[in-house]
């Protein structure tokens, strides 16, 4: 009979070869060194997209941040933004949360993101319980709503607890625009401004209003008023003269054709301004009744020097390939002239 051996552990591996003990251990430590390995690689993988995490939300926060300083709305890429890298980060940004909560409820409004409104609305809520500027934006919300009367109400609350307050007066023009009560609206605005006499903004939205009204003389009253306000913005005269243009008759014509000279003069790329400018010209050339010899003369001068200059215009931006289009247009531009001469 054979005797059962009965080996303690771990003297198998001292039974075996010194080569293949070798092979044994270099097997165990190369699973092991494989095991550290990946082990590092996930960590190092672990780490690198928490860093390009964290830089991308730093790039987030900067570019709003800098959207809000050159004060750009941007509604789109602003939601964009929210809903890749912010909504689930905005804890990390500190205080300027509230500023960012404040400008993606302004851009969720401007797409008719209502979801993401509520997210903002509800945390601006709970952190300014009272704040008039979170009414304001809750008035906001409702008139993306249609909530017309619902928001004119809660405006009319705004404006009593503080009367100086400009924001909610322009949001309730906005709203009686919106209703098409333009006659209200204008009535508001003259209101506003008996106010708030140095806003711009509303003396040109005045302006639009008259527009649309065709009043074109308190049209070009308020153009009058932002004219002494910025008289160095080549599009303010540009306006300007178009609305007196429209009015027609000498005086108004030579006024309009006096503007489109100086937004020319501001901003020499105007192109509505050489084309205004020819306009003007030529139907002041064509007026009998109190235009002299001197002024007539002037006004071919003017007729051809912006006729040379739209042709320059068009030969830097289309080059010598279109040769048919420059002649169209020199037949036109001949056209309007023999038409206004021949008048």
């Amino acid at each position: 009979m054979y005797s059962l051996l009965v080996l303690p552990r771990g003297s198998a591996k001292q039974l075996l070869s010194p080569s293949r003990r070798y092979s044994a251990q270099k097997s165990t430590t190369s699973k092991r060194n494989r095991l550290t390995a990946g082990l590092t690689s996930t960590k190092t993988a672990q780490h690198t997209t928490a860093t390009a995490s964290a830089r991308t939300l730093r790039e987030a926060r900067d570019q709003l941040r800098l959207w809000r300083e050159e004060n750009e709305r941007r509604s789109l890429e602003v939601v964009d933004l929210w809903d890749t890298h912010l909504q689930s980060n905005i804890h990390k940004l500190g205080d300027e949360r509230l500023l960012v909560w404040e400008q993606v409820c302004i851009a969720a409004l401007d797409c008719n993101r209502i979801d993401v409104v509520d997210i903002c609305l509800v945390s601006l809520a709970n952190e300014f319980p009272s704040s008039m500027r979170v009414r304001k934006l809750q008035a906001m919300k409702l008139e993306a709503l249609e909530k017309y009367d619902e928001a004119l109400e809660l405006l009319d609350q705004i404006i009593k607890r503080d009367e100086t307050n400009a924001a909610p007066r322009k949001r309730r023009v906005a709203i009686l625009k919106a209703k098409g009560k333009i006659v209200d609206a204008v009535k508001e605005l003259n209101e506003y401004l008996k106010k708030f006499m140095s806003d711009q903004e509303a003396w040109q939205e005045l302006c639009e209003l008259y527009l649309l009204e065709q009043d074109y003389a308190k049209a070009a009253f308020c153009m009058e008023e932002l004219v002494l306000h910025n008289p160095h913005n080549h599009l303010v005269h540009q306006r300007y003269a178009d609305i007196k243009y429209t009015q027609g008759g000498l005086e108004n014509i030579e006024v309009a054709r006096a503007h489109y000279c100086l937004a020319l003069k501001l901003n020499q790329n105007n192109m509505r301004a050489l084309y205004g400018l020819l306009l003007a010209a030529t139907n002041v050339s064509t007026m009998t009744k109190g235009l002299t010899a001197p002024k007539k003369k002037e006004c071919s001068k003017l007729i051809a020097w912006a006729s040379q200059q739209i042709r320059n215009r068009y030969e830097e931006a289309a080059g010598h390939s279109a040769e048919k289009e420059l002649e169209a247009l020199d037949s036109v531009l001949g056209a309007l002239q023999i038409s206004g001469l021949s008048a």
